[in-house]
């Protein structure tokens, strides 16, 4: 309710009205119309006037539209605002300005006047259905394209706003429906096409659909008085993509019997090429999954056949994978496992099914069992083994021992006579004949070894020792004897061997050690002729413990000395110089003279020896009380030096 009150002068006053929705029942009149019936009320409007409402005409107020014709009108007395036509359409003019006018004095002259604006918005029902912006679309789809790829998007447009303009999607049956599926963008409400299904270019090329667009939020007033739908057709093309070749099967399951010989034909696999190209296939089979080269495959057709002689017995199965690729450059490639099973025929004749060590009772009786045997075969019959026991042909009337066959697979081992000798024989060897029900049947020798046993009162044998042991590991005794006699004498005669190299190798060694190291040569120059001898370290070393070095300072000056004033020489002598040249001369051309760059120099003369130690860098000091009668006790290689300084004491003394 909004008022205008009269001051004496016109006045124009604005009055909004947020929204004329009304009950819809009173609004839909018409399956056009989105407002409701002619006559509806909008709103009413209300002015006052000061003047004395009992006093003539001057308060009394009369209504008038100036503006909103022809679809809304006022009632003059009331004030009361209606609609005049019942096909008002929100999407032609959403909002409509009214002008109300208000006079005084029943509208006669002289009266005042007033105006008042109301502004009608029209609120949006559900009464446009969903129209699409093209009657027909083209996509295309490589063959190759995953599910749930996005082919292509639709769009229907609908005039109405917010809710009553959503819509949904749906694709009506054409052909290939489930194919495709389709699916609404909440945000931009388009259609997203989507692919379903894989695609095949060399099955179907070409799909036509039909998609439906539809209103969600319908007004069941008014659904039959429009079409809330629309449709439109969808061409979609495939497009061809380079494929690899595909084989016939998932898997090829193939066999053979194993005594057909190298190039029989095994079976075949087949695969063709897709594409429109229908490129020529190639064959062959991955050498990882053949490493022995059994099979071969012709490359052109496909065609598998035996490389090698096969046998069941190794390999009852063969599983390979077989690849085929297009012969054009940069092809494709498949692959296809392929099992080969290999038949059984018999080629085997059965056998103990174990090392039997049967043993006889020297007090054994006539009849008693003393061993069960059982047999086995590596060939595998479909209707299974069945296996018959007989004694050898030669030895059918052994009266030693029998063999009842138990018709299960397994024989018994009896005896026919009463008793038996260790001293008479100790193993007796029994040939059994072990035949198999193949087609056509085989049989083989077996020999059974039974020995004769000194046993125990509860029937377990008391034999030991070495030939226990040789029949243990199935061996004669004496076979055992000689087999550990040459491990011994092997074992010995390494030892020996290696005993005597390493004997070698230490003396080669000790005698290198004596070349190097324990041979030192003296050379003594008295003056008058030359000694030179060799003699051995290893004497100098005799003492394990070494003495430290006690050199007599006191006597080298006094020798030096006593050797001058013996001969009367000096360095500066031409007898000395003389002397100098000729052992000079002698040494060069002396062939075992020691090399230029040695050094001679006195050693440690070892521990005990009573000569201490010399050094021919300590006799510059003089010592003219030095008794020299103790070299005559260091032995017979020190006499000619004790005789010298002897000859030079007493010459001093003169």
């Amino acid at each position: 309710m909004y008022s205008v009150k009269d001051v004496y002068y016109t006045k124009r006053k604005q009055v909004q009205v947020p929204s004329v929705w009304k009950d819809r029942q009173t609004m839909l009149v018409t399956q056009t119309s989105v407002f409701p019936r002619r006559e509806t009320s909008v709103i009413q409007v209300t002015a006052t006037d000061a003047d004395d409402p009992t006093h003539g005409n001057s308060a009394r107020l009369i209504y008038s539209i100036l503006q909103g014709q022809p679809y809304f009108s006022v009632e003059p007395k009331t004030g009361i605002i209606f609609t005049s036509l019942p096909d008002m359409d929100r999407e032609a003019k959403e909002q409509h300005l009214v002008i109300i006018q208000v006079k005084d004095m029943v509208g006669q002259q002289g009266g005042f006047s007033a105006t008042t604006t109301v502004t009608v918005n029209l609120a949006d029902i559900n009464d446009n259905g969903p129209k699409f912006q093209q009657k027909l679309y083209h996509f295309s789809v490589p063959e190759s394209a995953a599910i749930g790829t996005v082919i292509g998007r639709i769009m229907a447009d609908d005039s109405d706003i917010g809710e009553n303009a959503e819509m949904n999607y749906t694709i009506e049956e054409i052909d290939s429906s489930d194919v495709f599926d389709i699916t609404t963008d909440p945000d931009t409400q388009e259609g997203i096409l989507i692919l379903n299904k894989h695609l095949d270019y060399e099955s179907k090329r070409r799909f036509s659909i039909r998609a439906v667009a539809i209103n969600k939020h319908i007004d069941p007033r008014i659904v039959n008085l429009n079409q809330f739908k629309d449709l439109t057709d969808i061409k979609i093309t495939v497009e061809d993509v380079d494929e690899p070749p595909v084989f016939t099967a998932l898997e090829y399951l193939l066999e053979i019997l194993e005594n057909s010989s190298t190039g029989t034909f095994v079976g075949a696999v087949t695969a063709r090429d897709q594409d429109v190209a229908n490129n020529p296939i190639r064959y062959h089979i991955d050498q990882n999954t053949d490493l022995k080269r059994m099979f071969k495959i012709a490359a052109h057709n496909g065609t598998i056949m035996i490389a090698k002689p096969l046998d069941r017995e190794t390999a009852s199965w063969h599983n390979l994978t077989v690849s085929a690729s297009e012969e054009k450059k940069n092809g494709f490639i498949s692959r296809v496992p392929v099992f080969i099973r290999v038949l059984d025929i018999n080629d085997n004749a059965p056998e103990f099914s174990k090392c039997y060590r049967p043993y006889v009772c020297e007090t054994a009786k006539p009849g008693q069992l003393i061993q069960t045997i059982s047999a086995t075969d590596k060939d595998d019959p479909v209707e299974g083994h069945h296996f018959y026991f007989t004694l050898a042909t030669k030895t059918s009337m052994n009266t030693n021992f029998t063999v009842r066959d138990n018709q299960d697979n397994t024989a018994g081992v009896l005896t026919r006579k009463i008793a038996f000798s260790r001293q008479e024989q100790v193993f007796f060897h029994l040939p059994i004949v072990i035949t198999d029900n193949g087609d056509p049947a085989l049989s083989s020798t077996n020999t059974l070894t039974i020995r004769v046993c000194d046993c125990y009162p509860d029937g377990s044998c008391s034999s030991g020792g070495v030939e226990a042991f040789a029949l243990y590991v199935g061996i004669s005794p004496g076979a055992l004897i000689a087999i550990l006699s040459c491990f011994l004498i092997t074992l010995v005669l390494v030892l020996l061997i290696l005993a005597v190299r390493r004997y070698k190798k230490g003396k080669v060694n000790s005698e290198k050690w004596e070349e190097v190291t324990e041979n030192v040569v003296r050379y003594e120059d008295d003056g008058v002729e030359q000694d030179t001898k060799a003699f051995d370290v290893v004497t100098l070393r005799s003492h394990s413990k070494r003495k430290e070095p006690t050199p007599r300072n006191d006597m080298t000056a006094l020798i030096r000395m006593s050797l001058r004033q013996s001969l009367r020489i000096g360095p500066d002598d031409d007898v000395f110089r003389e002397f100098i040249l000729e052992r000079l001369h002698e040494a060069d051309t002396d062939p075992c003279a020691p090399p230029y760059n040695s050094l001679q120099t006195y050693a440690f003369e070892g521990d005990g020896s009573v000569a201490g130690s010399l050094s021919s860098l300590e006799s510059d000091s003089t010592d003219t009380d030095q008794n020299y009668e103790y070299l005559s006790d260091w032995g017979p290689r020190f006499k000619r030096l004790s005789s010298m300084y002897e000859n030079g004491v007493k010459d001093r003394d003169f």
